[in-house]
């Protein structure tokens, strides 16, 4: 099976006196249809991770390959253009638009890669809604929903392009534990029913739990790897 996203060597140093190594030798592998989760104690290096494997930043040394290509090698419009098209991020903080609907919000990025005619991009982020258990709260904004519906809005904005990778940072962090169960159970479909690589930085034992690969780091290094039987 093809690797969606590898790792050679990733490293991260921010200058300084003394400089200071936020991720140092990383090398890792995600497949497709696999649920990862990347865990350790505050201030390890899961964030710094993340973000460079999302292209959010770039590596000081070693190289980020997307699908095969070497994303050191484009420049800051191809990286943010692949970011767009193949990359779905969900965070802490749902970040949805607060003027806007949950159907808006959701449409968002499909409008912005502009693929899609209108009232198709409408239709899709409908669809994706009523997927999420929330197409009868589409004309919300996101003050009328609650916590666990905000982020499922927000689940289905990072999927709204049909990304190969979703990349997900705390994504459960504000959430109780029945909506942390939805998320997760969201998470494992998404991989396991349609193919898409997750990776997920989380202090949330259950959502390491059911992940089928954690990856635990500690200093900035991965410090042990496991892979969990279906």
């Amino acid at each position: 099976m093809s690797a969606i996203i590898e790792a050679n060597g990733l490293s991260r140093e921010l200058a300084g006196t003394p400089p200071v190594m936020l991720v140092t030798g990383v090398s890792l592998t995600i497949e497709p249809a696999s649920f990862v989760a990347i865990v350790g104690p505050s201030g390890c290096g899961k964030s710094s991770l993340l973000y460079l494997l999302g292209l959010l930043d770039r590596p000081t040394d070693g190289s980020v390959l997307f699908q095969g290509r070497d994303m050191n090698l484009l420049d800051g419009d191809a990286r943010a253009h692949i970011r767009l098209a193949s990359f779905g991020f969900v965070f802490q903080f749902h970040f949805l638009l607060p003027e806007f609907t949950a159907l808006e919000n959701v449409m968002l990025p499909i409008r912005r890669l502009g693929r899609l005619r209108q009232a198709e991009a409408r239709d899709k982020a409908q669809a994706l809604l009523e997927g999420m258990g929330l197409g009868a709260k589409s004309g919300k904004t996101p003050d009328r929903l609650s916590g666990g519906e905000r982020q499922r809005v927000a689940i289905a904005r990072a999927i709204a392009n049909d990304p190969a990778l979703i990349l997900c940072d705390e994504p459960t962090g504000n959430l109780d534990s029945q909506n942390s169960a939805r998320v997760v159970d969201l998470f494992r479909s998404l991989a396991h029913d349609q193919g898409r690589a997750i990776v997920c930085v989380t202090h949330d034992a259950d959502v390491a739990a059911a992940a089928d690969m954690q990856i635990s780091m500690l200093d900035g290094r991965i410090s042990e790897t496991s892979v969990r039987a279906r």
